[in-house]
């Protein structure tokens, strides 16, 4: 076992040489004050892995003996658990001391749903601004240069394509089809776009649908599988814009996979926009991304934006997996629900939902646990 002793002049630079050296999981034996600074001793994160493993001792030893060693590697991990928070807490503690303006503006991005990742990236570009006001406008630039937003003279309504609105039950795609079939009708005319459902599980999406192109004077073609893709593709390849509404489906089905296969075999390159719902937390939408990841994502569309109080979670989520934002939608009317999106809107609407009333506000003492991953992070 390799056991390291490290020294910063902070608990915080202290810690940050642990997890540089021996890695996130490094074991946190002790600290302590010494001369210039703080001393914290730490195991090798290999080593950690060892004693993490549920039964290292053999299996052939006494059951008495094998119960000892989980108590004491319980102990342990509670003991890491302690003295990390006690660490996040001098470290916390010393920031807000040297830079009490970039601590506020850290609790107000956590406040307002970024991430605690996020929130580490952006603040430690931050120069030392004079007051909050100067901080908070400082972060929302910086945010609004990170979010990737379309080209508004040059979007996917102008620029042609086979485009498969993809996402969750729920999300609204087949309004946001009509959404976007109605404007390509009154930028091209009616003649220059298809419409396409692969929802036929159930009748009432593929009626909706059909109702808008009645409206729009735009068929709805229904397909079952690949094959019937493949051909109404090619039936379709003189259209300029031909969109495809799908089925909605949990991001844990199996068939997220399959109908990825299905839109890839059309032999039509068939780009998916996928459809985040901003009223979902952070880790489902993270969990949808994952879920939908692939090549031929070309970017997403936020919907619900009217029904969410805290964008701040789903523009996180965009930001990190660096996804093109082409649209955001807040509301059910065609077309006018439907706008480009504007990134330092966008943050601003997202700062501006901070509630310190809020149940769910952090405490004071609670921010240095979430920036370690005590909470929710």
């Amino acid at each position: 076992m390799r056991v390291r002793k490290f020294n910063g002049k902070t608990a915080g630079e202290a810690l940050r040489k642990v997890k540089e050296e021996l890695g996130p999981d490094a074991l946190i034996l002790s600290n302590r004050p010494v001369a210039g600074g703080v001393e914290i001793t730490a195991l090798a994160s290999e080593d950690a892995v060892v004693l993490n493993q549920p039964q290292p001792v053999e299996k052939s030893a006494p059951q008495a003996e094998r119960s000892e060693v989980a108590d004491i590697i319980d102990e342990i991990r509670t003991m890491r658990s302690m003295l990390e928070a006690q660490l996040a807490g001098f470290a916390w503690g010393d920031m807000a001391m040297r830079d009490p303006v970039k601590a506020s503006a850290i609790k107000k991005m956590l406040s307002a749903g970024f991430s605690p990742k996020l929130s580490r990236q952006i603040s430690d570009k931050m120069s030392p601004l004079k007051d909050e006001k100067a901080a908070t406008e400082w972060i929302k630039t910086a945010l609004a240069r990170h979010l990737q937003v379309a080209n508004p003279e040059s979007d996917i309504i102008d620029r042609g394509g086979v485009f498969a609105l993809v996402g969750p039950t729920g999300v609204g795609k087949t309004t946001t089809t009509a959404k976007l079939a109605a404007r390509c009708v009154v930028r091209h005319g009616a003649s220059k776009l298809a419409l396409v459902t692969t929802d036929s599980y159930r009748i009432g999406a593929y009626e909706q649908l059909r109702i808008y192109g009645r409206i729009l004077g735009v068929p709805v073609h229904s397909v079952k599988d690949a094959a019937d893709l493949r051909l109404i593709l090619h039936e379709l390849s003189d259209k300029h814009l031909v969109l495809i509404d799908t089925i909605g489906m949990s991001q844990r089905d199996q068939k997220v996979i399959e109908q990825a296969a299905m839109l890839s075999r059309s032999d039509a390159n068939v780009e998916r926009i996928l459809l985040l719902n901003a009223t979902s937390s952070g880790e489902t939408l993270e969990d949808v991304v994952r879920a939908y990841h692939g090549r031929d994502l070309a970017g997403c569309i936020l919907t619900k934006v009217d029904e969410a109080i805290n964008i701040g979670s789903a523009l996180d989520v965009i930001m990190r997996n660096k996804l093109m934002l082409h649209f955001i939608a807040n509301g059910q009317r065609v077309p006018e629900d439907l706008h480009t999106a504007n990134a330092r809107y966008l943050m601003d609407r997202a700062f501006r939902s901070v509630k310190e009333n809020s149940p769910y506000a952090l405490e004071e003492v609670e921010f240095p646990l979430v920036m370690t991953g005590g909470i929710g992070a």
